[in-house]
């Protein structure tokens, strides 16, 4: 029997095997959730002229001085600007231009005025404040100015982040930025117990492959490719030949099931079949202690047990770390945090354990039924909550470490 590792050591190892799958350039407009591989710099200044912040009256501050309700100061107003319009003409002393919020502020002005603070006149006005330099002025650049980096590298492109491109002009279909390829996934699901949804009745002996599912839809949710999703059956040579056929079109393969040491377990054999090299079997955790990770022809195979949340928990302790390297993408993993556990943990846990959680303002509680073959209580859960090695039974009020998804 081989000795297990930890989940830091495995970790490493995984990550440590492969390299970032390197960069691609695609159009702005279809860059929603990539991750740049390059900083982006504006091209101009935004905003490129000084504007209004209010609704008021652009002045010369000079001549607002000593104005009060008593003693109003009075300009004439010369023109009245709305947001997207215009004057080339400059403000003289004792002129003013009636503006609008995001209206350009004209030559000659260095403040501006809430309307509020006037008697909102239309040929002249009067002004209740007096107002120092640049008050309630926007300069030109005031968010960012040509050349500032916008996006740094490492950056996903949120809608805010695809805002801010706007905002520059840069999200148009023939500006092309530079982002990190994105890992072509293929998912094998083994067991001659699987059958497919679409097949009613079920037939005897046999189960819906809810594994397909759930890390489908994971892959997914954490910006993957899906190559492929196909089940295989308990045949070594077979998925040997799926594997190999997955990973023309993939960067890797992840596959559940057949890791353990049964008469069906068949990755021992399907691996020297496939040439594979194996890096890893057994990481001292549960549920999901026989993960399995490969290497064929330089891409990776991450193996996982075939029982539902042991598959569904591993993914998230290992797939993630490893899609995060080949993605380049930093904010793909886990976030770690001490929670106090509000629901008790009745069994002692030999070696370290993860269980299913909902985490809420610092506290996290555990729902009902944590075997690996079970998947109902997985059901509105948003971390896994680490029950450390050798501890428990857990009462209430402890301090645990939990792992939001």
């Amino acid at each position: 029997m081989e000795t297990e590792i930890s989940v830091e050591r495995a970790v490493e190892l995984i990550t440590g095997s492969v390299q970032p799958l390197g960069v691609e350039e695609i159009p702005a407009t279809q860059a929603h959730r990539r991750v740049l591989a390059a900083p982006v710099r504006a091209p101009i200044d935004q905003p490129p002229w000084p504007r209004s912040p209010l609704d008021g009256y652009a002045l010369h501050a000079a001549d607002s001085a000593l104005a009060s309700r008593e003693t109003p100061a009075v300009l004439r107003v010369t023109d009245t600007i709305y947001a997207g319009g215009w004057s080339g003409e400059a403000v003289g002393s004792g002129e003013c231009v009636r503006l609008m919020t995001g209206a350009p502020i004209p030559a000659g002005c260095d403040c501006v005025i809430r309307q509020e603070d006037t008697d909102v006149g239309t040929e002249q006005v009067q002004i209740f404040k007096s107002l120092r330099p640049w008050e309630n002025y926007c300069f030109p650049g005031e968010d960012f100015k040509k050349g500032d980096i916008l996006l740094a590298a490492g950056t996903r492109l949120s809608g805010n982040a695809l805002g801010i491109l706007a905002s520059a002009g840069l999200l148009r279909e023939e500006v092309s930025l530079p982002v990190c390829r994105v890992p072509r996934c293929a998912l094998l699901c083994t067991g001659d117990e699987l059958v497919p949804n679409t097949l009613h009745p079920l037939p005897p002996g046999k189960i819906y492959s809810s594994n397909e599912a759930v890390l489908c839809a994971r892959l997914r949710e954490l910006g993957m490719e899906v190559a492929s999703v196909r089940s295989a059956f308990d045949d070594a040579a077979a998925l040997a030949a799926e594997i190999r056929e997955a990973m023309k079109i993939a960067d890797m393969v992840l596959t559940t099931g057949g890791v353990s040491v049964g008469a069906k377990d068949i990755l021992h054999e399907t691996l020297p079949l496939l040439g594979a090299e194996r890096l890893l079997w057994r990481v001292a955790l549960k549920p999901g202690s026989p993960l399995m990770y490969s290497l064929y022809e330089q891409k990776p195979i991450l193996s996982l047990s075939g029982n539902p949340f042991a598959a569904s928990a591993t993914f998230e302790l290992f797939a993630r770390p490893l899609f995060a390297q080949l993605a380049g993408a930093a904010d793909l993993a886990l976030q770690v945090f001490p929670a106090v556990l509000d629901t008790p943990f009745q069994k002692h846990s030999g070696v370290r354990r993860f269980v299913r959680g909902v985490f809420c303002g610092g506290h996290v509680t555990l729902p009902e039924g944590h075997s690996s073959g079970l998947l109902r209580s997985a059901a509105g859960t948003n971390c896994l909550a680490e029950i450390p090695a050798d501890a428990g039974p857990l009462p209430a009020g402890c301090t645990i470490t939990v792992y939001l998804l």
